[in-house]
């Protein structure tokens, strides 16, 4: 079971949530996960949008392998390379959460990623099965 604190208008603007308490259920642990193609090998590299869409489709992916969705992450560490892109990320991750049940989040910017091309990185902490 999985019970999301009600944040603040700030907290809810920036679609996050400020803690999340679960009980049961298995957790997953992911890696982080960065993406410079497209599901359809389309290089993508330097396109921040694109990327986020990318890496939370493999994030959905994973936890699909799971057992669980998207819907079932309680935590993210997001690390974006340009400080500019934060007010965007927030836009599309308020669009891969729709019913507003935010993970607890952290956005963090970082000077460079491992390869060229990467814009975006997260990982983060899901909670899947036994939830009610």
């Amino acid at each position: 079971m999985a019970k999301y604190l009600e944040g603040t208008e700030q907290q809810k603007s920036r679609a996050y949530s400020p803690a999340v308490v679960t009980e049961g259920g298995r957790i997953v642990w992911l890696a982080g996960q960065t993406a410079t193609v497209d599901g359809d090998g389309k290089d993508i590299s330097g396109n921040f949008e694109a990327q986020t869409h990318r890496v939370f489709a493999l994030i959905d992916q994973t936890l699909r392998r799971a057992g669980g969705t998207l819907a079932n992450l309680v935590t993210m560490t997001v690390f974006i390379k340009e400080p500019r892109y934060g007010d965007r990320f927030v836009e599309l991750r308020k669009q891969k959460f729709p019913d507003g049940n935010y993970p607890g989040s952290a956005l963090i910017t970082v000077t460079n990623f491992a390869r060229p091309g990467m814009e975006i990185e997260i990982q983060g902490i899901a909670v899947v099965g036994d939830r009610a």
